[in-house]
């Protein structure tokens, strides 16, 4: 299933750089750190850690490797592992606006919102233009039922990425959450457009026209979703509520 975002952005930019380590063993941080990378690549979060963590032995003021071992603490789910390696890295460098992200990803995970929506703020303050910050802290505006200003986040992502397909889908999300039904279809309509293969926009539309006595499209929508993911636990449960309606 596709994620909403809120997940931590994870190591995707250091990694794609990072090439398959030598054979002979590592020496260096560089080393360790390439070799973590591609552990972490091959969900070897284990040993991608001892990697990273042998290359805070020899670089221990490097900010980089502190975020990339948080980012592997927080894929294992050990958020506060992910919290704390974060933290020390805005404290090597303080303008980390990926580290304030990644940390408020974990800190939402945490159900600690207030943080999560401060770190986010933060990142954004020191990136104005960070996409992911201001997906991250319009999902927790969203958790907090603040969706006005969950919508004019994930606004704020669209005019900076008009081809965000999951920006569109969270929008909608928001507008089912204030009984916007008629925005919340055209949201999800849209990030359909953008990636047919995104199963939360069409249980998100169909959300939408059930509300509005439209149980036909409804019904073809959870079809949908749950013909791209059938573990889809939200899908399942609209299904079930559909059948129980008569469609």
């Amino acid at each position: 299933m596709k994620k909403t975002m809120f997940t931590a952005v994870l190591l995707a930019a250091a990694f794609a750089s990072a090439a398959l380590w030598a054979q002979s063993a590592p020496i260096t941080a560089n080393d360790f750190n390439e070799r973590g990378f591609v552990y972490f690549d091959n969900g070897d979060y284990d040993r991608a850690i001892a990697d990273f963590t042998q290359a805070m032995r020899l670089d221990p003021n490097d900010a980089d490797i502190y975020f990339y071992r948080g980012a592997t603490y927080d894929s294992k789910g050990d958020y506060d592992r992910a919290i704390a390696d974060y933290t020390q890295a805005i404290r090597l460098n303080p303008n980390f606006a990926f580290a304030y992200s990644n940390r408020a990803a974990a800190y939402n995970s945490k159900g600690d919102l207030d943080r999560a929506i401060a770190d986010c703020t933060q990142a954004i303050r020191l990136d104005p233009n960070f996409v992911n910050a201001y997906i991250n802290r319009g999902a927790v505006y969203n958790s907090k039922g603040d969706y006005d200003r969950a919508i004019a986040d994930y606004t704020q992502v669209i005019r900076l990425d008009p081809n965000f397909a999951s920006a569109y889908n969270n929008r909608g999300a928001a507008y089912n959450g204030k009984g916007d039904y008629d925005r919340a279809i055209a949201d999800c309509t849209q990030a359909i457009r953008l990636d047919p293969n995104f199963e939360n926009p069409c249980r998100h539309r169909a959300f939408a026209y059930m509300q509005k006595g439209n149980f036909t499209q409804a019904r073809t929508d959870v079809n949908r979703a749950l013909q791209i993911n059938p573990n889809y636990q939200s899908a399942k449960d609209l299904d079930a509520e559909l059948k129980r309606r008569g469609y």
